[in-house]
């Protein structure tokens, strides 16, 4: 095991899948020369070759569209976003090329492209450097989604993403990139994509989230006078609806975080299959801590929009007590 830094387990990543497959590349905006706005990819082009850690212009559409013919001619890229509204410009290429090729072609094409990105707030950033926009890319068919909470699942989640045949978005919390050093195994690791992670067993109530959300969760049930179990959910699709019904099972109550607004959020989907499937197993509503329904706000006032632990605590003494 190595002690890493969440952005160090993906470089480790990096070096790990550039060197077991000569088909995987990274592009994306100074990956190259300068490694990476926030060092996830320094380097790769020292030791792999410009060829395989592309820079490429300030154009996201023209690297989600560059990457979809590069995936055409054998080749597994890996693109970066350098941040989360960054991507906006080429959700036309995800909606309508990428997440379609595998139908429109019968199955007989594979599509191993990977978009990675840092997401989320709480790092005093300016506009369109601090959204959630995970749903966008969980509601495309075709597309698998990936949210890492610890620098081991950082580094599994990605080796996972860039050995699947399909295209893979990996959301990456920028607020935990450098916030704790953790075990990481060395060498090849991959954690299964569709697969959650219990972060805390408890018998009282269930806290669910994904990426910085979940040592949030964990500060919250320090808090909490009752036993919480604090659900990592991981991979958002394919889901593990299995671990989500078992912990529901198991504590009776569920309480769902999200940096992301409120309406039509991941957790609002949670929520729905816990209504449809664990009804009779809950002792109350199934609650929703998220942010607001507005636009990201400047740095000032975001301490307010972000879910805080004592939001994430509320929530979970009113359920308590419900």
């Amino acid at each position: 095991m190595a002690e890493l830094l969440m952005v160090e387990a993906i470089n480790d990543a990096f070096h790990v899948e550039l060197a077991r497959d000569d088909d995987v590349m990274v592009m994306g905006e100074d990956v190259g020369r300068a490694g990476g706005v926030f060092r996830a990819t320094a380097g790769l082009r020292e030791r792999f070759g410009e060829n395989r850690c592309v820079d490429t212009p300030l154009a996201e559409a023209g690297i989600l569209g560059t990457a979809v013919g590069l995936c055409m001619a054998g080749w597994r890229p890996v693109t970066e976003m350098q941040y989360d509204a960054f991507s906006y410009p080429c959700l036309d290429q995800l909606i309508t090329h990428v997440g379609r090729y595998r139908w429109r072609t019968g199955g007989r094409m594979e599509f191993p492209l990977v978009i990675r990105m840092p997401y989320g707030g709480g790092v005093r950033a300016p506009e369109l450097h601090d959204d959630s926009p995970e749903t966008y890319y969980v509601h495309t068919p075709g597309v698998k989604v990936a949210i890492p909470s610890t620098p081991a699942d950082a580094k599994g989640l990605l080796a996972a993403a860039i050995r699947d045949p399909d295209p893979v978005v990996i959301f990456e919390p920028k607020l935990i990139y450098r916030s704790e050093r953790q075990d990481v195994p060395e060498g090849e690791h991959v954690v299964p994509l569709g697969k959650a992670r219990l972060a805390r067993e408890g018998t009282d109530i269930t806290l669910v989230a994904y990426g910085a959300m979940v040592p949030l969760c964990e500060r919250a049930a320090d808090e909490l006078d009752a036993s919480v179990e604090v659900l990592d959910i991981r991979s958002l699709k394919p889901l593990d609806e299995d671990a989500l019904l078992a912990s529901a099972a198991k504590t009776g109550r569920v309480v769902i975080v999200q940096e992301a607004p409120r309406v039509n959020g991941f957790a609002g989907e949670l929520a729905a299959i816990l209504a449809e499937k664990a009804i009779l197993d809950l002792r109350g509503p199934v609650l929703r801590v998220t942010g607001f329904d507005v636009p990201y706000p400047y740095w000032k006032i975001e301490d307010a929009y972000m879910p805080s632990v004592d939001r994430v605590v509320d929530a979970a003494r009113k359920l308590l007590e419900y």
